[in-house]
């Protein structure tokens, strides 16, 4: 039990991974398939950040009587990979709006019908 309890976050990771694929899978809606992504990106940023940790590290600044230091690297990845989420959030968002003005709906599969009625 206490292995379940030790590692929550990578059970908290596993579970929001799980949550998002079934949404960007089972709806067809558009906007839910982007929240979908949106909630699997955050579990995976989960994950990196929990690499990341190191118990009883410090920041990597050489400082007199640190011996175990935390690798930045993972975080600085996180970030960059925050912002490039939201700007393909954005242009998710915006393809969707053209979508719904193009064809009057954001469900795949009148999308998916009228284009095959023509």
């Amino acid at each position: 039990m206490d292995f379940f309890i030790g590692h929550y976050n990578y059970w908290i990771v596993i579970i929001l991974m799980m949550v998002g694929l079934y949404t960007v899978i089972s709806r067809g809606n558009l906007i839910k398939k982007v929240i979908g992504l949106n909630i699997f990106q955050v579990s995976v940023f989960f994950l990196y950040i929990s690499i990341g940790n190191v118990e009883g590290g410090a920041a990597p600044i050489m400082a007199e009587g640190t011996t175990v230091y935390s690798n930045p690297l993972p975080h600085v990845l996180i970030l960059t990979a925050i912002v490039v989420g939201v700007a393909t959030t954005a242009l998710a968002l915006a393809l969707v709006v053209r979508i719904k003005e193009s064809y009057g709906t954001i469900e795949e599969d009148e999308i998916h019908n009228l284009d095959h009625s023509l």
